[in-house]
Protein backbone atom coordinates (compact mmCIF):
# COMPACT_ATOMS: atom_id res chain seq x y z
CA UNK A 1 0.00 0.00 0.00
CA UNK A 2 1.12 3.53 -0.79
CA UNK A 3 1.40 6.44 1.62
CA UNK A 4 1.50 9.64 -0.41
CA UNK A 5 3.62 12.65 0.53
CA UNK A 6 1.82 15.13 -1.68
CA UNK A 7 2.37 18.84 -2.21
CA UNK A 8 2.46 21.60 -4.76
CA UNK A 9 6.12 22.17 -5.78
CA UNK A 10 8.34 24.08 -3.34
CA UNK A 11 6.01 23.56 -0.38
CA UNK A 12 8.15 21.48 1.97
CA UNK A 13 7.84 17.98 0.52
CA UNK A 14 11.60 17.39 0.55
CA UNK A 15 11.86 18.60 4.15
CA UNK A 16 9.14 16.13 5.13
CA UNK A 17 10.89 13.32 3.25
CA UNK A 18 14.12 14.08 5.11
CA UNK A 19 12.31 13.91 8.45
CA UNK A 20 10.49 10.65 7.69
CA UNK A 21 13.55 8.89 6.25
CA UNK A 22 15.52 9.91 9.33
CA UNK A 23 12.65 8.82 11.56
CA UNK A 24 12.41 5.35 10.00
CA UNK A 25 16.12 4.80 9.31
CA UNK A 26 18.64 3.19 11.64
CA UNK A 27 21.44 5.24 10.10
CA UNK A 28 22.59 8.40 11.87
CA UNK A 29 25.35 9.42 9.45
CA UNK A 30 26.72 12.88 8.84
CA UNK A 31 24.82 13.30 5.58
CA UNK A 32 21.20 14.22 6.35
CA UNK A 33 20.26 13.60 2.71
CA UNK A 34 21.77 10.13 2.24
CA UNK A 35 18.60 8.12 2.90
CA UNK A 36 16.26 10.31 0.84
CA UNK A 37 16.07 7.76 -1.99
CA UNK A 38 14.03 5.53 0.34
CA UNK A 39 11.10 7.81 -0.50
CA UNK A 40 11.18 8.17 -4.25
CA UNK A 41 9.02 10.20 -6.59
CA UNK A 42 5.94 9.04 -8.41
CA UNK A 43 5.38 8.96 -11.31
CA UNK A 44 8.74 7.96 -12.79
CA UNK A 45 9.44 6.69 -16.29
CA UNK A 46 10.17 3.27 -14.76
CA UNK A 47 6.59 2.99 -13.49
CA UNK A 48 5.25 2.98 -17.05
CA UNK A 49 8.17 1.60 -19.06
CA UNK A 50 6.59 -1.82 -19.62
CA UNK A 51 3.04 -0.51 -19.87
CA UNK A 52 3.32 2.00 -22.72
CA UNK A 53 5.22 2.32 -25.97
CA UNK A 54 4.59 6.06 -26.23
CA UNK A 55 4.85 8.60 -23.42
CA UNK A 56 3.54 11.54 -25.41
CA UNK A 57 -0.19 10.86 -24.92
CA UNK A 58 -1.29 11.94 -21.43
CA UNK A 59 -4.66 10.19 -21.72
CA UNK A 60 -2.88 6.86 -22.25
CA UNK A 61 -0.71 7.59 -19.22
CA UNK A 62 -3.79 8.33 -17.11
CA UNK A 63 -5.35 5.04 -18.23
CA UNK A 64 -2.35 3.24 -16.67
CA UNK A 65 -2.10 5.08 -13.33
CA UNK A 66 -4.00 2.36 -11.48
CA UNK A 67 -2.12 -0.48 -13.17
CA UNK A 68 1.27 1.07 -12.39
CA UNK A 69 0.28 1.38 -8.74
CA UNK A 70 -1.09 -2.17 -8.71
CA UNK A 71 2.39 -3.29 -9.78
CA UNK A 72 4.05 -1.25 -7.02
CA UNK A 73 1.75 -2.92 -4.50
CA UNK A 74 2.48 -6.46 -5.73
CA UNK A 75 5.36 -6.46 -3.23
CA UNK A 76 2.77 -6.21 -0.44
CA UNK A 77 4.91 -3.67 1.40
CA UNK A 78 4.16 -0.18 2.59
CA UNK A 79 5.67 2.28 0.12
CA UNK A 80 6.02 5.97 0.89
CA UNK A 81 6.02 7.96 -2.35
CA UNK A 82 6.36 11.69 -2.89
CA UNK A 83 4.31 13.36 -5.58
CA UNK A 84 3.56 16.82 -6.94
CA UNK A 85 0.72 15.41 -9.04
CA UNK A 86 -2.75 16.84 -8.68
CA UNK A 87 -5.34 14.33 -7.45
CA UNK A 88 -7.23 14.52 -10.73
CA UNK A 89 -9.43 12.44 -13.00
CA UNK A 90 -8.74 12.15 -16.73
CA UNK A 91 -11.36 10.39 -18.88
CA UNK A 92 -12.76 8.78 -15.72
CA UNK A 93 -9.31 7.49 -14.66
CA UNK A 94 -8.27 8.63 -11.17
CA UNK A 95 -4.67 9.48 -10.34
CA UNK A 96 -4.96 7.11 -7.38
CA UNK A 97 -7.62 5.24 -5.43
CA UNK A 98 -8.27 3.90 -1.95
CA UNK A 99 -7.46 0.36 -3.06
CA UNK A 100 -3.84 1.30 -3.70
CA UNK A 101 -3.47 4.01 -1.07
CA UNK A 102 -3.07 3.65 2.66
CA UNK A 103 -3.12 7.38 3.35
CA UNK A 104 -1.78 10.83 2.50
CA UNK A 105 0.26 13.53 4.19
CA UNK A 106 -0.34 16.76 2.30
CA UNK A 107 1.99 19.72 2.84
CA UNK A 108 0.66 23.16 1.98
CA UNK A 109 2.56 26.46 1.97
CA UNK A 110 1.51 30.10 1.74
CA UNK A 111 1.49 30.77 -2.03
CA UNK A 112 3.09 34.17 -1.43
CA UNK A 113 6.21 32.28 -0.33
CA UNK A 114 5.83 29.43 -2.82
CA UNK A 115 6.16 31.85 -5.73
CA UNK A 116 9.64 33.04 -4.70
CA UNK A 117 10.89 29.47 -4.37
CA UNK A 118 9.38 28.57 -7.74
CA UNK A 119 11.21 31.46 -9.38
CA UNK A 120 14.55 30.22 -8.05
CA UNK A 121 14.00 26.49 -8.62
CA UNK A 122 12.65 26.73 -12.17
CA UNK A 123 14.91 29.62 -13.23
CA UNK A 124 11.92 31.83 -14.03
CA UNK A 125 12.86 35.31 -15.25
CA UNK A 126 10.72 37.39 -12.91
CA UNK A 127 7.67 37.39 -10.62
CA UNK A 128 5.29 37.88 -13.55
CA UNK A 129 6.51 34.62 -15.06
CA UNK A 130 6.29 32.89 -11.66
CA UNK A 131 2.75 34.21 -11.25
CA UNK A 132 1.72 32.61 -14.55
CA UNK A 133 3.23 29.35 -13.29
CA UNK A 134 1.29 29.28 -10.02
CA UNK A 135 -1.97 30.34 -11.72
CA UNK A 136 -1.67 27.90 -14.64
CA UNK A 137 -4.41 25.25 -14.43
CA UNK A 138 -2.71 23.24 -17.20
CA UNK A 139 0.81 23.29 -15.75
CA UNK A 140 2.96 20.17 -16.08
CA UNK A 141 6.42 19.28 -14.86
CA UNK A 142 8.40 16.65 -16.67
CA UNK A 143 7.59 16.37 -20.36
CA UNK A 144 5.39 14.40 -22.68
CA UNK A 145 7.69 12.76 -25.20
CA UNK A 146 8.39 9.58 -27.08
CA UNK A 147 9.64 6.69 -24.98
CA UNK A 148 13.10 6.61 -26.54
CA UNK A 149 13.68 10.26 -25.63
CA UNK A 150 13.17 9.80 -21.88
CA UNK A 151 15.71 8.26 -19.51
CA UNK A 152 14.84 5.54 -17.02
CA UNK A 153 13.99 6.64 -13.48
CA UNK A 154 13.41 10.26 -14.51
CA UNK A 155 10.40 12.31 -13.49
CA UNK A 156 7.45 11.40 -15.65
CA UNK A 157 4.88 13.95 -16.91
CA UNK A 158 3.31 15.29 -13.73
CA UNK A 159 0.10 17.31 -13.85
CA UNK A 160 0.58 20.06 -11.26
CA UNK A 161 -2.17 22.50 -12.28
CA UNK A 162 -2.50 25.70 -10.20
CA UNK A 163 -1.74 26.06 -6.48
CA UNK A 164 -5.47 26.43 -5.86
CA UNK A 165 -6.53 23.35 -7.84
CA UNK A 166 -3.76 21.26 -6.35
CA UNK A 167 -4.77 21.97 -2.76
CA UNK A 168 -8.50 21.56 -3.42
CA UNK A 169 -7.97 18.21 -5.15
CA UNK A 170 -5.99 16.57 -2.33
CA UNK A 171 -7.94 17.98 0.63
CA UNK A 172 -10.87 15.78 -0.39
CA UNK A 173 -8.86 12.55 0.01
CA UNK A 174 -10.88 10.78 2.69
CA UNK A 175 -8.67 7.88 3.74
CA UNK A 176 -6.11 8.57 6.50
CA UNK A 177 -5.51 12.18 5.45
CA UNK A 178 -3.19 14.54 7.33
CA UNK A 179 -2.83 18.20 6.37
CA UNK A 180 0.43 19.87 7.38
CA UNK A 181 1.25 23.55 6.94
CA UNK A 182 4.84 24.38 6.01
CA UNK A 183 4.68 27.31 8.41
CA UNK A 184 3.94 24.96 11.31
CA UNK A 185 7.07 22.95 10.48
CA UNK A 186 9.00 26.20 11.03
CA UNK A 187 7.12 27.78 13.93
CA UNK A 188 5.95 24.69 15.85
CA UNK A 189 8.39 21.94 14.84
CA UNK A 190 8.08 19.70 17.92
CA UNK A 191 4.28 19.72 17.90
CA UNK A 192 4.00 19.31 14.12
CA UNK A 193 6.63 16.60 13.69
CA UNK A 194 5.11 14.73 16.63
CA UNK A 195 1.73 14.89 14.87
CA UNK A 196 3.30 13.39 11.75
CA UNK A 197 4.96 10.66 13.81
CA UNK A 198 1.69 9.74 15.57
CA UNK A 199 -0.05 9.60 12.19
CA UNK A 200 2.58 7.18 10.85
CA UNK A 201 2.46 5.09 14.04
CA UNK A 202 -1.26 4.68 13.60
CA UNK A 203 -1.43 3.74 9.92
CA UNK A 204 1.81 1.72 9.71
CA UNK A 205 1.32 0.15 13.14
CA UNK A 206 4.82 0.87 14.45
CA UNK A 207 6.20 2.38 17.64
CA UNK A 208 8.37 5.50 17.41
CA UNK A 209 10.25 6.72 20.47
CA UNK A 210 10.46 10.38 21.51
CA UNK A 211 14.24 10.07 21.23
CA UNK A 212 13.95 9.03 17.57
CA UNK A 213 11.53 11.88 16.85
CA UNK A 214 13.86 14.45 18.39
CA UNK A 215 16.83 13.01 16.50
CA UNK A 216 14.90 13.17 13.22
CA UNK A 217 13.89 16.79 13.86
CA UNK A 218 17.55 17.75 14.32
CA UNK A 219 18.76 15.74 11.31
CA UNK A 220 16.11 17.24 9.03
CA UNK A 221 16.50 20.86 10.14
CA UNK A 222 16.99 23.30 7.29
CA UNK A 223 20.44 24.12 8.67
CA UNK A 224 21.56 20.48 8.53
CA UNK A 225 19.99 19.82 5.12
CA UNK A 226 21.69 22.89 3.68
CA UNK A 227 24.99 21.82 5.25
CA UNK A 228 24.66 18.32 3.77
CA UNK A 229 23.95 19.73 0.32
CA UNK A 230 26.99 22.00 0.50
CA UNK A 231 29.27 19.14 1.58
CA UNK A 232 27.87 16.13 -0.30
CA UNK A 233 25.71 17.63 -3.03
CA UNK A 234 22.08 16.76 -3.76
CA UNK A 235 20.94 14.90 -6.88
CA UNK A 236 17.62 16.79 -6.93
CA UNK A 237 19.24 20.23 -7.06
CA UNK A 238 17.94 22.31 -9.99
CA UNK A 239 20.05 23.11 -13.05
CA UNK A 240 20.15 26.68 -14.38
CA UNK A 241 19.75 27.74 -18.01
CA UNK A 242 23.55 27.91 -18.11
CA UNK A 243 23.72 24.24 -17.07
CA UNK A 244 25.02 25.14 -13.61
CA UNK A 245 23.84 23.38 -10.45
CA UNK A 246 21.84 25.67 -8.18
CA UNK A 247 21.19 25.24 -4.48
CA UNK A 248 18.06 23.23 -3.67
CA UNK A 249 18.01 24.47 -0.08
CA UNK A 250 18.07 28.16 -0.84
CA UNK A 251 16.21 30.54 1.51
CA UNK A 252 14.06 28.17 3.56
CA UNK A 253 12.68 29.97 6.63
CA UNK A 254 14.27 33.21 5.38
CA UNK A 255 11.89 33.19 2.42
CA UNK A 256 9.46 35.81 3.75
CA UNK A 257 7.04 37.32 1.24
CA UNK A 258 6.79 40.48 3.35
CA UNK A 259 10.43 41.23 2.52
CA UNK A 260 10.57 39.90 -1.04
CA UNK A 261 7.24 40.07 -2.83
CA UNK A 262 6.18 43.15 -4.87
CA UNK A 263 2.79 44.49 -3.75
CA UNK A 264 1.20 44.03 -7.16
CA UNK A 265 2.10 40.31 -7.23
CA UNK A 266 0.97 39.85 -3.63
CA UNK A 267 -2.42 41.44 -4.33
CA UNK A 268 -2.99 39.27 -7.40
CA UNK A 269 -2.21 36.10 -5.42
CA UNK A 270 -4.49 37.14 -2.55
CA UNK A 271 -7.32 37.91 -4.96
CA UNK A 272 -6.97 34.68 -6.96
CA UNK A 273 -6.55 32.35 -3.97
CA UNK A 274 -8.58 34.30 -1.40
CA UNK A 275 -11.01 31.49 -0.50
CA UNK A 276 -8.27 28.89 0.10
CA UNK A 277 -5.97 31.34 1.90
CA UNK A 278 -8.76 32.27 4.33
CA UNK A 279 -9.53 28.57 4.84
CA UNK A 280 -5.86 27.91 5.70
CA UNK A 281 -5.46 30.99 7.90
CA UNK A 282 -3.11 32.81 5.51
CA UNK A 283 -5.64 35.66 5.19
CA UNK A 284 -8.31 36.96 7.54
CA UNK A 285 -11.89 36.97 6.29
Amino acid sequence: MIIWLASYPKSGNTWLRAFITSLLSKSTGENSLENMSAIRAYPLTDDFFNLLDDFSDFKKIAKNWETSQDIINLQKKIKILKTHHQLCKIDNFLFTNYKNSLGTIYVVRDPRNVITSLMHHYSLKNYDEALKFIFDEHRFSGRLDKKENLKRRTEFPTYISSWQNHFNSWKNFKKNFLLIKYEDLINRPEKTFNKISKFLEKIINIKITNEKINEAIINSSFKNLKKSEEKFGFTEAPISDLNETKKFFNLGPKNNWKDLLPDQIRLEIEKKFRKEMIELGYLSS
